[in-house]
Order: C-alpha cells, then structure tokens, then sequence
C-alpha cells in the first residue's frame, strides 16, 4: 500500500477515537456537577484518565517498538469501546455515587488503553522522511481539531434530543466502527527484528530520556503547555455557566457549552492543515513556531479570563485555539528528529506520558483554584505559557535538528 494511504487511514483511527474523546470531554464536568461532586472530584475524574496515560503511553509506545504499531492500536481502540460503554451505563444511573464511580472507572479503562495518539505519532515518523515530520504531526493536530468539531457537535445534539446517557452510546458505536476500519484496512509500519529495540526498565527508560539534550528541554516545553491547555478544558465549561448563566442541567446549556469547544476544534483544524503547518516550519522553524504559539495561547488564556460578552469570548477562544493547536506539530516533529528510528514509540511515548502527567495536574490544579477565583487560572497559565514560549524561542534555537541513524536498526515497513 502506498504511504500516502496509510497516512490517510492512520489519519482516519485517530480522528475517530478524538471524536470519541471530543464527544465526552466538554461534558464529563458538567455531568460530574450535576451529579453532585465537588470541584477536587471533579478534577479527579478529569485526571483518571491522564494519570493511567502517564503511567502506560511509554509502555505502550515501547511495546510498538518491539512488536509493530498496528496491534497496539487495535487494542487500544477495542478497549476504547468497552469504556465508552461503561461510561454510558454509569450517566444512566439514579444513585449519584454509584453513577461517579461508573464515570471513574471509564476514564480509568480508558486511559490505561489510551495508545493511539502516541503509536499514530510513530507511525507517521515511520513512513515520513525526517524534513517533513513536523508538518505530517500537523495531521495529528488536524485530527484534534476535527475531533473537537465533531465529538462536542454530536455530544451536545445526543444530549439534547437523546438524553444525558447518549453521549457514551455514540461514542462507544465510533470506537467499535474504528476498530472493525483499522482492522480491515491499517497496515504494518514496522517490522523489527527482536534484537534491534533496546528494552530498558520502564523508570530507566523516563530517566534516559530525561537525561538526553534537547529531548529533555522538549518534552518539558510540551508538558507545560499540555498543563496550560489541560486547565483552559476543564473550566470552561465552569467558566461559561458562571461567567454567561447557561443551565447545564438542560439539552440547551449543554448544546451551548459544546458549540464552544467546537469553534475551537475548527479553528485548530484550519490551523493544523497540512500545507498551512509546512509553510511556517519553513519560513520559521520549528523553535520560532513553537515560541510563537505558546505566546499567542497566553494572550488567548488572559483574554478569556476577563471576557465578560460572547463576542469578545469567541475572539479570546479563536486566539488561545491558534495558539494552542501550532504546539504540538513541530515539537513532536523535533522530538522524532532527534531520536533514531528503532526508539520512536518510546520516546514518543514518555512525551505523551508527560503530557499525560500535565493533564493530572491540570484539573487538579485549576477546578478547586476557579472555585476560589475564576480568572486566577487562566492569568497564573497565561504568565507561565508565556514564559514557556520565551524561553523555548531562545534554548531551542540553538539545537541543530539532525536525525540521528542508526545501522543496527531495521528498515521501516508502509505495506
């Protein structure tokens, strides 16, 4: 099969387990809050997911190495479904604490099975020659955007004509459908032979990579910023009933709550073209870009905090998705430049772990602190997205991205 059709059906997985994700994520803190949960449980359940993700996207992601890409995410999505499903028994439930703890251990399945992002990320750095690795990650980031077009879109209509419960149903029918597409149709990126992929202990493999050069410096750039945007998601929903007097104890709040996030999936997915993301990693390369983005997402987080009309909300939104959504290509485009081919899953996968770590914290941090006072959040994540971007222009400037060989590795495979 030729590349250009795997990379459209990799494409294809991740976008329907986004939309999945999308579908669910604007809404779990409503239904937590209605279910009677305080703000810490409510960070909780928004962290579940994360903390299971930190602890196994590097496993995952080596286990790709060691075995290929295309059974991880089989299985991944397969486990995928069965916590949608959970998820859509426990929305259903008249006793609130039983319906919590339902909720809880959906995202907890979830998130231990949550391989996608990381192996779609080494299979596109597989079949992709180096110098275009940062604007196929734009794929990824597309996929993002798209999801959170799609998934809020679907959440908010089931939701309202459906029930609270449809949400789970709907997303666990996609997960079930992308399983069945990438099972029929996703080939092998790589084949390596059992000698080639160096096994470390999975914390030695975190302290590897935290000791490499550049890698290091990359992968806290991409954990700060996760934890910037990670508090931005699970407020702002909070954020509009309180700020806007939306009901989210209706189909219409919840409507209204989702519409939000799915101006900020298009604006993300407009941004994360393919083309329009190649254009700039040409003209400034990936430090300057990510630099610029964490600038642009701490001027949109300010913004929101203090936007008080719809219009000046959906200019701070349109600002921070700009900003937000042009991270993440070229940083995991560096990240796979920097690291040679027999480790892509692995290193790939501590940078999702990171990442995953960010989103623990983030809810954590941020639900208990708006309770406290709304704009806080958003003003102390738009100093540090600010200060992050700064000093990855300046640091990362300095690296020469050369992607590193390897002889004793074996060749990649796109059937």
């Amino acid at each position: 099969m030729k590349k250009q059709a795997s990379v459209g059906i990799i494409f294809l997985t991740v976008l329907i387990d986004l939309i999945g994700f999308g579908l669910i994520l604007p809404l779990i803190p409503v239904f937590s809050k209605n279910f009677g949960a305080s703000g810490f449980v409510v960070g909780a359940i928004m962290a579940s997911y994360s903390l299971m993700q930190f602890v196994f996207a590097p496993l995952w992601g080596r286990l790709s190495d060691r075995i290929g890409r295309r059974p991880v995410i089989l299985t991944s999505t397969a486990c995928a479904t069965v916590s949608y499903l959970i998820l859509g028994f426990g929305l259903g439930q008249s006793n609130h604490t039983l319906a919590l703890w339902l909720v809880l251990a959906s995202r907890v399945i979830a998130g231990i099975c949550g391989a996608n992002i990381t192996v779609a990320q080494a299979y596109i750095a597989d079949i992709t020659p180096p110098e275009k690795r940062s604007a196929k990650m734009g794929l990824i980031g597309m996929a993002f955007g798209l999801g959170f077009i799609l998934g809020p879109a679907i959440g908010g209509f089931a939701s309202k004509y459906f029930g609270i419960t449809a949400p789970g149903w709907v997303a666990a029918g996609l997960c079930a459908f992308n399983f069945v597409t990438a099972f029929a149709r996703l080939p092998e990126s790589w084949k390596p032979s059992a000698h080639s992929v160096t096994q470390r202990p999975h914390l030695d493999q975190w302290i590897h990579v935290m000791r490499t050069p550049n890698l290091n410096l990359l992968i806290i750039v991409f954990t700060l910023a996760t934890f910037c945007f990670t508090c931005f998601e699970s407020t702002v929903g909070l954020l509009i009933m309180k700020n806007f007097g939306v009901d989210t104890t209706t189909g219409d709040g919840l409507a209204k709550v989702s519409w939000l996030i799915v101006f900020c999936g298009v604006v993300a997915a407009i941004v994360n073209q393919r083309g329009f993301i190649g254009r700039l990693v040409k003209s400034l390369g990936e430090p300057k870009l990510i630099g610029i983005s964490l600038v642009l997402a701490a001027i949109g987080l300010m913004l929101i905090s203090s936007a008080k009309t719809w219009p000046v909300l959906y200019v701070a939104l349109g600002v921070f998705s700009i900003g937000s959504s042009l991270t993440r290509p070229p940083v995991f485009g560096m990240i796979s430049m920097l690291t040679s081919s027999h480790e892509q899953g692995t290193n790939l996968g501590v940078a999702q772990g990171a990442g995953s770590l960010a989103r623990v914290f983030g809810p954590l941090f941020a639900v208990p602190l708006f309770e406290i006072n709304r704009p806080l959040p958003y003003m102390i994540c738009g100093a540090l997205s600010l200060v992050v971007g700064l000093v990855a222009w300046f640091f990362l400037s300095h690296v020469k991205v050369v992607h590193p060989t390897d002889p004793a590795a074996p060749p990649p495979v796109a059937e």
